[in-house]
């Protein structure tokens, strides 16, 4: 959510930024807006007004009684219980106003940085950097399911007995493997000073209301039925949430944290040929990394942010690029966003991994999250930023991909050894 202080002053840079965007629906939001705020203040005045008559009634009925007036009295009680009612109609019509002012803030999108590439859709972003040499392989490269199914490592049938389609048993070296990459994710974190955690893997509507518009969290989130709780889809959510209406001290920023937490998605809608296997599924696991900080200190984290997700990979020995998103393809509280894809030697292209946000204090002031200024002393919204560590069932096709060797095993890089018993290779079970 941006500062209506904003939409006061400039409400033409509101608008270029919505067309910049591509939602050009949203437009009339910036003028009803500004009709509402100004209603809302014209009520608070006269508001303010009513009560101070109320004030001065009281008075003089308090008078008028000690003077025996009884009569006098009686018709200024009157006059005040009119007033009285006045006062409750304003306070009801200026909580109906702040409901309409709420839902269309929420919908205008934050204002996005001066160097985002304008493009209405993913297929605009912009290739940054690669890392690490991508390299074909020379053999054929078979589908991650396939490879996972050789290692015996894979029990999907059983999964849709039990869960549905979109679930997934791991076995064995590969279930081992899956958790060696979050652990070393973690301790990865941990080394470069992040605070570990391990968050609520259930939240309430108002802190999913803070955290994502409307339409993310209903292709999103899953509600427990009868409660106000939604399962969450990245512990980003429940981290970010627990901040929620707090004033930090500004000397403890920034607040760097990693989190590992299972995440529930819904994935609607109809997925290609590529989205087979692990690729699109309703529960996976992610290491996360969040930031709360100063507003000056939120471009250098982002840079650090996302740095470290490249590092991690190219540990692990996997080629990586990052894709900076344009215009149209970032959610509306995002100031600004990177991907980072893994190269894919069976498809020869490449392929999302993990995401790296700056949301400035949109996220901030939809939560109040604020922090005390030491100069000042005054109460600031600071800005939040989030990326992804490692998400393994994406992961896990990117590690299987460019680690498997021509006669079907393999290879585990020095880095994930000790979480592997000191394994060198994932042996095939089935030829």
């Amino acid at each position: 959510m941006i500062d209506i202080n904003l939409i006061r002053t400039n409400p033409q840079l509101v608008k270029e930024n919505i067309k910049k965007k591509f939602q050009d629906a949203k437009l009339p939001l910036v003028d009803e807006v500004l009709a509402l705020d100004e209603k809302k203040r014209a009520l608070q005045r006269e508001g303010d007004d009513r009560r101070a008559k109320r004030n001065e009634y009281a008075k003089k009925i308090g008078a008028l009684m000690r003077e025996g007036k009884k009569e006098e009295a009686e018709e200024v009680k009157k006059l005040s219980k009119e007033n009285n009612e006045v006062v409750a109609q304003i306070e009801a019509e200026t909580a109906e106003i702040d409901e309409k002012l709420k839902k269309d803030m929420f919908a205008i999108p934050n204002i996005i940085a001066d160097d985002v590439p304008l493009g209405k859709d993913d297929s605009c972003n912009v290739e940054w950097n690669t890392y690490l040499e991508a390299k074909e392989k020379p053999f054929d490269v078979p589908y991650h399911q396939d490879i996972l199914e050789s290692l015996d490592g894979i029990d999907l049938d059983s999964a849709r007995r039990t869960s549905g389609n979109g679930f997934y048993y791991l076995t064995g070296d590969v279930a081992r493997l899956h958790s060696a990459v979050l652990s070393y994710a973690r301790d990865f974190m941990i080394d470069k000073g992040f605070t570990y955690c391990i968050p609520p893997y259930m939240i309430r509507s108002d802190v999913v209301s803070g955290v994502m518009s409307f339409e993310e969290m209903d292709g999103m989130m899953y509600k427990i039925e009868g409660e106000d709780l939604y399962l969450i889809g990245t512990s980003e959510h429940s981290m970010i949430g627990r901040f929620m209406n707090t004033v930090t001290d500004g000397a403890k920023l920034p607040l760097t944290l990693t989190s590992y937490s299972p995440c529930f998605r819904k994935e609607k809608g109809a997925h290609g040929i590529e989205e087979r296997g692990i690729y699109r599924i309703h529960q996976f696991e992610k290491q996360e990394m969040i930031v709360v900080c100063k507003p000056e200190e939120s471009d250098y984290w982002y840079e650090k942010l996302w740095s470290y997700t490249v590092e991690l990979f190219v540990s692990m020995q996997i080629p990586v690029r990052t894709l900076v998103c344009c215009s149209g393809d970032l959610a509306d509280l995002k100031y600004r966003s990177l991907d980072v894809e893994a190269w894919s030697p069976r498809q020869k292209k490449y392929f999302e991994v993990g995401s790296c946000s700056n949301l400035t204090d949109a996220q901030a002031r939809r939560l109040g999250i604020r922090y005390k200024d030491a100069e000042t002393g005054r109460n600031r919204f600071a800005h939040t930023l989030n990326n992804t560590v490692v998400a393994p069932p994406r992961m896990l096709i990117a590690f299987l991909e460019n680690h498997l060797q021509a006669d079907g095993r393999v290879f585990i890089p020095e880095v994930l050894r000790k979480y592997m018993g000191g394994k060198e290779y994932i042996e095939p079970k089935k030829k």
